[in-house]
């Protein structure tokens, strides 16, 4: 998933005093789960409409070994979450933690919009699993440093691709792709999603590397 809003102009700007890491310190665990919760909550709150619930399932479910994280002295300025044959960063995640936060029936609505949102990846493809900068960090070229990150850890890994999914509802962030390398190979539409998740189609998009 990429996040909804529309993306900061991260190319060419300078970058100063940013840690990328594999993996966020757990003294920041909750900042995480507000930071993705915030980016993505169009699309996780047909699931679970409970936003301190949502909140808590994130933050008891968030893999940190996969994700790249990009900190300026400890504190959090964006993550860049991926799914590989490892695992996911929303990986942990389980059915007893979401109906411990909301409850049975709430918890089969929230696991059947969270599977509709699932996705697997190829053995030679590393797949997004979201990245998002914090609203005052942008402008910084951390977007762009988190996207080289990810791609190193992908080359050292022997992976010979990085995929992603953007949805209609932000061509804003499509342009960006394109202009980091990605290129888009199909697109599935789904316009029966629309009232439910806010989107009719994604298109998935592949960089491959050299």
């Amino acid at each position: 998933m990429i996040a909804e809003s529309q993306p900061a102009p991260w190319e060419h700007v300078a970058m100063a005093a940013v840690e990328y890491r594999l993996g966020f310190p757990e003294s920041v665990r909750e900042e995480a789960a507000a930071l993705y919760d915030e980016a993505f909550a169009a699309k996780l709150r047909p699931g679970m409409r409970d936003d301190v619930a949502r909140r808590q399932v994130l933050a008891e479910g968030l893999d940190p070994s996969r994700c790249i994280a990009a900190l300026d002295d400890g504190a959090l300025l964006g993550i860049a979450g991926f799914h590989d044959a490892g695992g996911s960063l929303t990986g942990g995640i389980t059915v007893r933690s979401v109906v411990r936060a909301v409850g049975v029936l709430r918890a089969v609505k929230a696991i059947a919009v969270f599977a509709l949102l699932e996705r697997k990846p190829k053995p030679d493809e590393l797949l997004m699993d979201g990245i998002v900068v914090r609203a005052d960090a942008r402008g910084r070229g951390i977007g762009t440093g988190l996207f080289a990150e990810l791609e190193a850890y992908a080359r050292a890994h022997g992976r010979r691709r990085i995929r992603l999914d953007v949805v209609d509802t932000n061509p804003g962030a499509r342009r960006l792709y394109e202009r980091l390398g990605f290129v888009a190979t199909e697109t599935e539409r789904t316009p029966y999603l629309e009232r439910f998740m806010g989107f009719s189609a994604s298109t998935t998009m592949l960089k491959v590397l050299d």
